[in-house]
Order: structure tokens, then C-alpha cells, then sequence
């Protein structure tokens, strides 16, 4: 039996997400198009009959259409058959389901879209920036003299308008100026080259390397803002192309740009001949993809082989995409499937001989490469897109009537975490969002912070009041759709006195700036990752009377308990994924109806917002599965004997010590992994909290501290050496009143704003016994 029969199987009947492609044109000459795959740059009509790639693409093309293997009985068959029969031949034969084309290289009479539709269930957009540059230039040269001002105004606005309307952006600035993008090119800079180019007249053609860097790096911020991905020409293409400049290796300084971490990047071409150099960003940098059209199947088969191979040595499979680069002859889009099925075949087999992936691995990869990756990257709906073309004939049209792209978002929730530790947000209409929001922010009143967890009024003694005013200014690198309402966008907000400026009770700030003096003063950095603990609780109803009670009342780790709630765990974690946010474990906890999901550890910023983001997700998932999930922990919670901390010492894997160094099996020596900190509750700010943490650990640094002597006993054994924590919020309280270390780098004003707010929450459920309750609808 053929070891490699299911591989095969799969590979030849495998849809395929065409990432990248041009328009098909009004012509019935077969020549031009064979010529498209024989030579990589230049005018090589009189050499394209004797190169391999040319015989090997007519006999193919003629095996294909039933005509003799010549040149003049291919032309026949296509001029006797009309484009749209051809069409319909070569799409159904390569087993195409999605098109995605770049419809700014010009062509003489190029077919439109729209065109394009009847021959395959989705075709998307593609938006070439320096087109749509070129083409606001040349619409507006006899409407009076440019500056670089006005005409970033309308091509910004420009893109943003088409949005909606398309699945990605491209640049061709490889084959204008290179790719060594100066991502702070000056306006100056941009100006001159902007002159330079009007000077040219029309029609206009972009060269000027500082205007073209203006255009990448203001399409790249749009891009971002939209969640779009940018395509970049990389490796060879047309002769007026500098091979040395279209190195993707030029591109680092872009990649490690902060402001655009999230943007992602898809390099065409599969960067031949840099292929290698390709795989390495792929695997090195996470916003970037690769696509192998044009190298497959314009090279040799040997060519191809290895330029895919290369490719996959680091990349991971996840980042690279079938596409056919197919252009202006349908016969491009067949030849580029059928020999893209070839060459990932050939590729996978190999990987499973040498023993680099098992055949069910090598299953998987087919449809990662073939189309999930590109789904996902491009947000396509993935759906079966099979398409039945063997009744089209002439010019008749297949209408596709139940297929439609990821759902069109239509508001952003801007969301921050008050002083209390409750989540907070301000939903915008999109358009208004990327319009103005995105630069200006909203409006919010200062009273925001010094709200307790009771009242939605500021709190006496939190110096906050209605009056004055603040800017919430969204981090669009913590944008991201939300896994349970699709039509929506959430973002995080830092708080601003205005735009640029922050405000001194900003929780992300604070820990922002504390963060840095770590790094300043002592060259460290810190990294966090949270266990959250929560409760799922049901409505019940008890003598008439709504009670929330918990899910289930079985013992800690019980596999029952899991098993009961793995619906709810299922699509959690699948949401969390989708945002990229890491689960490393999860388990039933001690409570009745608790759990906890462990996330991976990163930057102390970064796990502040993953946390946010992970208790927006479980309430969402757990209300949508008609539960309530609650991170309100018990209000006696720190106790001796309850794992939670309950006196002021430190242990070696010691579960009663509020502060717990991890040293697992497995770490050299005994070594120190991770610190676990125990004090922190559900209901706290992360950003306020982790701040607290590393402040507390500067001044150590500061006064060159050391530890005290480890308790490897229980501490309530030893509680005549130890101190008690505070049991209550007033203890609490009345610590943080005397403490100078985090009044000083915490900062005075959010410190009085914290106390008061506190102190409220004491006064209020001291007053009103049985106003907790309600907490698990706030928490």
C-alpha cells in the first residue's frame, strides 16, 4: 500500500485560498501568457519557445484544453472557446475557491472584479498603495498646487474609505526605491520628493524613495488601524527592479519599529532568491508571513523544490500560503494550482522520510498551507467554497448567493480599568472611531477614578469630582475583534490630559513609568503571567426569588467538575487564542462552582492587558452559555490554612507563604523558575497591582535589601516568628496610609484617590451587610 496515498489524496483534492493574484484580460492569445512563465524580468519574446518552463507549460496547457502540443492548436482552442469558457476550464481544473487580486497593475483590457466572481465562490480585493497615490495625483494636477499635507489628507482618507471594501493592502516599493523604509522619513524629506515628482508630470509614476516611505509608513498606520494585512513585493519580479534593494533582510528596521509590532506583513514572491532570508524573518519576527506565488511555478521544478523547502526550514507552516501570482490568462491561475500541488507534495513527503513530520502532520499542513493560513490572515469566513462550473458555457454567470466574508465591523468598545478594579468602556461607531477617536480619543470626566465599587459617583476623599475632564486615547496595538460579538472592535485606553500627554492617574501609565525606572536604574525587566481564579455560578430560583448559586460542588482538580464545564472551557480558550493570549493550564479549583485558567507569562503590560481581555472573555463565554462567572474571591480570603498567604513570609514551594518561589523537577540545583505572589484577588487593577509589586521590589534594590531566613513549616505553626498580614480591607488600608515607598513611585494623587475609594467600599458594606452580594455582578 502506497504509504503516501491519504497525503496525495488530500493534496489533489484540497480547495485552494489564491492569496494573491491580478486581473484576467479580453485576449485570446495564447503566446503572451506562456511567455509570463519563462522568463523572470525583461523582454524575452524571442527566447521563450526554448526555455523548459515554456515547454513544459505548453504541453501542460495542451494535455489540459485535448488540443495537439503546439503552440497554434492551443491559440485555436482558446480563440474557438471565448475567455469565459477558457476561464471557467482552467479555475474549476485548479480547484480554485477564493481569489484574492491586486487590480492596480495595469493591463490592457483587463476584466474588473466583479468579472472575476462568476468563476469562483469569493474574490477579495487587494489595494496597491503607490496606485492609489498615483491616481489622487493625477486626478488633482489641475486643481492647483500640492503640499505634502493635503495630499496625505486624501490619500489617508482615501484608504480608509476602501477599508471595508478590500482584504489587504500592497506595496511595490521594492521595485521603486527598495526596501530599507526609513519609518521616520521627515516631512521635509517627503515634501521635496513629492515636488520632485509633480515635477515629472503626468502621467504620474512615484519613484522618489522619501515620498515613497511617507505613502508606506502612512498606508502601514491605516493598516494597523484596520487590522489589514500589507503585502510587500520582495525578491525578483520586473526588470525595472533592483534585485540587490528587494533583499526582505532591508525590512528589519521596519519590523522591529514598536508602532508596529501588530501590523502584519506577507512577503510575495517567496523573496527568490532570498528565500532564506525570508524563512529567517518568518520565524524570527511574529507579524511575518510568506507567500510562494510567482517563484511556484515560474522556476524550474528543481527551482521551486528547493525555494519552498527553503522556505520551510524556519518558517513555521502557519506563516506560508499557497497563491498562483496568476495574471491577465486564466491558464496562469491552473498552471500556478497544479504545480503548487506538485511542489508541497514533493516537499511534505520528504518531511515525512526524514522523519521532520508524521502523515497526520503532513495532512495538516495542506490545508494550513493551501488555505487556513491565509482564511485566517486575510479574515475570509471559512466555509466550504466548493463551486460546480460544469454547467457554465459562454458568458452565463454563477451567482453566489450564501457566501459573505468575516462580518463588517460596526462599533469599537474602549475599555479601561478604574480605581476600583472594575472594567469600563465607551462604544464608538467605527467610522467615527478610525475618523477622529484614534488620534483625539473621547471625553471622560476625572470623577472616573475615584469610583468605588458601590457607586458610580467619586468617592469623598479621592480628590476627584465632576469637574474637569480627560482624554481617553485608544492603544491601537492592543486592538482586536472580539471573539464573541464579531461586529465589534475592542481596544484598551491610556488616560490623557490631552493627546500625548498622560495623566498622572492613569493605571497603564503608572505601570508603564515604574516599569521603566526598574529598567532605567537597575538594566531589568520584569515579566507576569496570572492565575485567574473565578467562579461559574447558575440562577436558580428559591421561594420565589432569584439566587445565584455555584455550578457544581465538586473537590479540587476533579475531572467530573471539567467535564461538566468543558463547553464553556472549549470556546474560552479558543477566544483567548484567537487573541493570541497563551493558556498554559486549567483546572477545577477548591470552591464550590471554581476554576482556573493559568496564562503564559510576558512583558508585566502585556499580561495586565491579556488579563483584561481573559475576564472580558470568561464573563462573555459563561453569560452566552447562560452561567455568571465571577472573580469575586471570598471577602475573608487570606487565612491561614486556605493556600492564600495569610502571614508576611516567603517559602521554597511553600503553598501557605504569600510569596512562593517555584523550583520544579527538572531546574538545576534547586533553582529559582518564578516567583508566585499570592495577595492579588480577581478584583484587583492588574496594571496597580503589578506597579505595587515592582515598586515594592525597586526599593529593595534601592536600600540593597535581602531576604529574610525562608519558613518551610506552615506559618500558622510558626506564627510566633512571623507577622500577620492585614485580615481585613480597613488593615489594609491603614498600610497603605503609612506607606512612603508607594506614595513616592506609585505617585501621591493616585495613591489619595485609591485610599478614598477604599475607604468608601469600607464605610458602605460595614453599613450595608448584605450589599456584597452584588459584587459578583460587578467583578
Amino acid at each position: 500500500m502506497d504509504r503516501f496515498a491519504e497525503l496525495k489524496a488530500a493534496i489533489k483534492t484540497a480547495e485552494l485560498v489564491d492569496a494573491h493574484a491580478h486581473n484576467i484580460v479580453a485576449v485570446d492569445s495564447a503566446f503572451p501568457f506562456l511567455n509570463c512563465f519563462s522568463e523572470a524580468a525583461g523582454d524575452a519574446l524571442s527566447y521563450a519557445p526554448h526555455t523548459i518552463n515554456f515547454k513544459r507549460s505548453l504541453k501542460e496547457i495542451a494535455e489540459l484544453y485535448g488540443s495537439e502540443i503546439s503552440l497554434s492548436a492551443v491559440q485555436e482552442y482558446r480563440a474557438n472557446s471565448g475567455v469565459e469558457a477558457i476561464t471557467a476550464k482552467c479555475l474549476k481544473a485548479a480547484g480554485i475557491s477564493t481569489v484574492l487580486i491586486d487590480d492596480g497593475l495595469e493591463l490592457d483590457k483587463k476584466h474588473d472584479i466583479e468579472w472575476h466572481k462568476a468563476f469562483v465562490p469569493y474574490v477579495g480585493r487587494i489595494l496597491r498603495i503607490e496606485r492609489v497615490a498615483e491616481q489622487i495625483l493625477d486626478e488633482g494636477s489641475a486643481s492647483g498646487t500640492w503640499t505634502l499635507d493635503s495630499f496625505t489628507e486624501i490619500f489617508v482618507d482615501k484608504l480608509k474609505s476602501q477599508a471595508d471594501k478590500i482584504v489587504g493592502f500592497k506595496s511595490i516599493a521594492a521595485y521603486r526605491s527598495g526596501l530599507e523604509i526609513n519609518t521616520k522619513v521627515s516631512k521635509k524629506d517627503a515634501a521635496e520628493g513629492l515636488n520632485d515628482i509633480l515635477q515629472a508630470g503626468s502621467p504620474t509614476r512615484i519613484k522618489n524613495k522619501n515620498f515613497i516611505d511617507h505613502i508606506f509608513i502612512r498606508a502601514l498606520e491605516v493598516a494597523q488601524c484596520f487590522d489589514l494585512p500589507m503585502q510587500i513585493h520582495t525578491g525578483f519580479g520586473d526588470k525595472d527592479l533592483d534585485l540587490r534593494l528587494s533583499n526582505p533582510l532591508h525590512l528589519r528596521s521596519l519590523l522591529e519599529d514598536s508602532r508596529f509590532r501588530k501590523c502584519r506583513i506577507v512577503l510575495l514572491h517567496a523573496s527568490y532568491p532570498f528565500t532564506k532570508e525570508a524563512s529567517f524573518l518568518a520565524s524570527l519576527y511574529p507579524q511575518v508571513y510568506l507567500d510562494f506565488g510567482l517563484a511556484v511555478p515560474k522556476l524550474s521544478f528543481h527551482g521551486m523544490l528547493s525555494s519552498v523547502k527553503e522556505l520551510l526550514e524556519l518558517a513555521p507552516i502557519k506563516k506560508v500560503m499557497f497563491s498562483t501570482d496568476g495574471y491577465a490568462f486564466p491558464e496562469t491561475f491552473y498552471l500556478g494550482a497544479k504545480k503548487s500541488r506538485e511542489i508541497v507534495f514533493a516537499v511534505l513527503r520528504d518531511a515525512c522520510i526524514d522523519g521532520d513530520l508524521s502523515i497526520p502532520e503532513a495532512l495538516d499542513a495542506v490545508k494550513d498551507i493551501f488555505s487556513k493560513n491565509s482564511l485566517e490572515l486575510y479574515k475570509i469566513k471559512s466555509a466550504s467554497l466548493s463551486l460546480d462550473l460544469d454547467k457554465m458555457t459562454g458568458s452565463s454567470f454563477l451567482k453566489i448567493d450564501d457566501y459573505s466574508p468575516t462580518p463588517v465591523i460596526t462599533f469599537v468598545r474602549i475599555m479601561w480599568v478604574d480605581a476600583s478594579g472594575q472594567h469600563r468602556c465607551r462604544v464608538i461607531p467605527k467610522k467615527r472611531f478610525y475618523d477622529l477617536v484614534t488620534k483625539n480619543g473621547v471625553g471622560l470626566t476625572c470623577a472616573s477614578m475615584g469610583m468605588s465599587s458601590h457607586m458610580d459617583g467619586p468617592a469623598d476623599e479621592t480628590n476627584l469630582t465632576g469637574v474637569g475632564e480627560i482624554r481617553l486615547i485608544p492603544d491601537m496595538q492592543t486592538k482586536c475583534q472580539i471573539p464573541w460579538a464579531k461586529e465589534q472592535e475592542m481596544v484598551l485606553a491610556d488616560m490623557q490630559l490631552k493627546p500625548g500627554v498622560p495623566w498622572e492617574y492613569c493605571p497603564r501609565e503608572t505601570l508603564r513609568r515604574v516599569s521603566k525606572i526598574l529598567k532605567d536604574e537597575y538594566n531589568l525587566v520584569m515579566n507576569a503571567g496570572f492565575e485567574n481564579e473565578f467562579y461559574l455560578l447558575r440562577s436558580m430560583l428559591v421561594d420565589g426569588e432569584e439566587k445565584w448559586v455555584p455550578f457544581d460542588k465538586t473537590p479540587y482538580c476533579s475531572t467530573s467538575s471539567f467535564d461538566a464545564a468543558f463547553p464553556v472551557f472549549h470556546e474560552i480558550v479558543a477566544s483567548l487564542q484567537s487573541l493570541n493570549i497563551v493558556v498554559e493550564q486549567l483546572h477545577a479549583e477548591a470552591g464550590n462552582g471554581q476554576f482556573e485558567i493559568a496564562l503564559g507569562y510576558t512583558t508585566c503590560e502585556a499580561a495586565a492587558d491579556n488579563l483584561v481581555f481573559t475576564r472580558e472573555v470568561v464573563r462573555a463565554v459563561a453569560r452566552k452559555h447562560g452561567l455568571l462567572a465571577t472573580f469575586v474571591p471570598n471577602y475573608d480570603r487570606i487565612q491561614p490554612n486556605t493556600w492564600s498567604g495569610a502571614y508576611h513570609c516567603w517559602g521554597p514551594e511553600n503553598r501557605e507563604a504569600p510569596l512562593r518561589t517555584a523550583c520544579p523537577p527538572g531546574t538545576p540545583d534547586g533553582s529559582v523558575s518564578n516567583f508566585e505572589i499570592k495577595v492579588v484577588d480577581g478584583c484587583a487593577n492588574p496594571y496597580l497591582a503589578l506597579a505595587s509589586v515592582l515598586a515594592a521590589g525597586i526599593d529593595g534594590l534601592r536600600r540593597h535589601a535581602s531576604l529574610p531566613e525562608p519558613i518551610e513549616d506552615n506559618p500558622d505553626n510558626v506564627k510566633d516568628k512571623v507577622r500577620r498580614l492585614p485580615n481585613s480591607l480597613s488593615e489594609s488600608v491603614e498600610a497603605l496610609v503609612k506607606d512612603q515607598v508607594m506614595r513616592d513611585l506609585l505617585g501621591e494623587k493616585l495613591l489619595v484617590a485609591i485610599k478614598g475609594v477604599r475607604k468608601a467600599e469600607i464605610k458602605y458594606y460595614s453599613e450595608n451587610k448584605d450589599a456584597w452580594k452584588n459584587l459578583i455582578h460587578r467583578y
